[in-house]
């Protein structure tokens, strides 16, 4: 094998298929990236028997053929060449790579050792790649990271027509974004509980690169992303997420709006006061929002914010780290919270105008810090 590609072309597939590799595979094979020449392309791809990534790139290629190398020290060395052409050839069972005056050699794997790529499955629709990611991302800071409790670390995708409902929760806070898309079949109604890892990835690297087709096998335990000339596969999380959409109130006689960034900086002040396992405490009156930090002789903080309430003033408390991931997801100018009591969970949702109507297709809700007195 031997060909020529771009380092910049070559460096971004290679971080790309990388990524997937797993820190510990079941088998040394599993470590190497699958390297393809042929017709004027290289494709990579990567597998770790739960993920897999495949894309192409063009090449100005001399002679066909397929190696596999250690992809995590591919992705080192292509990091960190000088900007020029990269010539990769094969020279019995090593792999010569050479960069202006820079050359490595490197060892290469048994092919034939290597499984074989999950086929994508059949296409379910498409997605705008932007607002998808958005989503993602405004959903995945509720999912739990405790690999002890796998299922919380998934994010839940329920499908109805040509809506898209991904949620996710830690116990303590719950997240729920509803999001639009075009099915191939109008009438389809399923479900997959995806790892967070794994959506989170999708989003970063294919959300800006167009619409994003997505594919869900038949029998549940597949799925598959594909943009721009990237596709990626992943098993399913296996086993019955909790039923959280309950957990949303239909019901809040209390609720009070406040500017999202001034809040969000606001808390971010008070709390460099709370000490471990201590919340930042929200003081709701009429036309004002007072947050405070801290107690006793310790260090303490407080800050007063303009805010509209309607209903009876309420004071609550939260773990300032879940409020502040809260917070840092919304893109509107104001954010309003939702309250049943104080003891109950808060439903934080967006709002554009200080007195409009509050958006829905969002919402977090967290769970407050039961204050001595409640």
């Amino acid at each position: 094998m031997k060909f020529r590609v771009e380092r910049d072309v070559l460096t971004e597939a290679v971080s790309w298929a990388a990524r997937s590799l797993s820190p510990r595979p079941p088998v040394p094979v599993l470590s190497g990236l699958l390297l393809k020449a042929e017709a004027g392309t290289l494709s990579l791809a990567s597998f770790d028997y739960e993920i897999s990534a495949r894309l192409e790139i063009p090449a100005d290629i001399t002679e066909e053929g397929t190696i596999l190398v250690s992809g995590r020290l591919l992705a080192d060395i292509c990091r960190s060449l000088p900007s020029a052409p990269v010539d990769i050839e094969t020279d019995g069972s090593k792999v010569t790579l050479t960069c202006r005056s820079s050359r490595f050699h490197l060892a290469t794997m048994p092919v034939n050792d290597y499984p074989e790529l999950p086929a994508l499955p059949d296409l379910s629709g498409t997605v705008d790649g932007e607002a998808f990611a958005q989503a993602v991302a405004q959903v995945i800071i509720a999912s739990s990271k405790d690999d002890t409790l796998p299922i919380l670390t998934g994010v839940k995708m329920e499908i109805e027509g040509d809506l898209i409902t991904l949620l996710a929760t830690d116990r303590y806070r719950l997240a729920l974004r509803e999001i639009r898309w075009n099915p191939t079949s109008p009438g389809i109604s399923t479900g997959a509980l995806v790892k967070a890892k794994t959506l989170s990835e999708v989003a970063k690297t294919l959300g800006g690169s167009g619409n994003i087709n997505i594919a869900l096998s038949e029998n549940s335990e597949l799925i598959g992303f594909e943009s721009g000339g990237r596709r990626t596969t992943s098993l399913l999380v296996d086993g019955d997420y909790p039923k959280i959409r309950s957990l949303f109130p239909d019901n809040t006689p209390i609720y009070a709006t406040v500017e999202t960034h001034a809040l969000a900086e606001a808390v971010r002040r008070v709390s460099l006061v709370a000490e471990r396992n201590t919340p930042v405490r929200l003081m709701f009156t009429d036309g004002q929002l007072t947050l405070d930090a801290g107690t006793g002789e310790d260090a303490q903080a407080s800050e007063n914010l303009e805010a509209t309430l309607v209903g009876e003033e309420i004071t609550v408390a939260f773990n300032p780290h879940y409020l502040s991931e809260g917070l840092s997801a919304f893109d509107s100018k104001y954010v309003r919270f939702s309250f049943t009591s104080a003891p109950k969970p808060a439903m934080l949702t967006a709002q554009d105008d200080i007195d409009g109507e509050n958006r829905d297709d969002y919402r977090y809700l967290v769970m407050p810090v039961r204050l001595p007195n409640q």
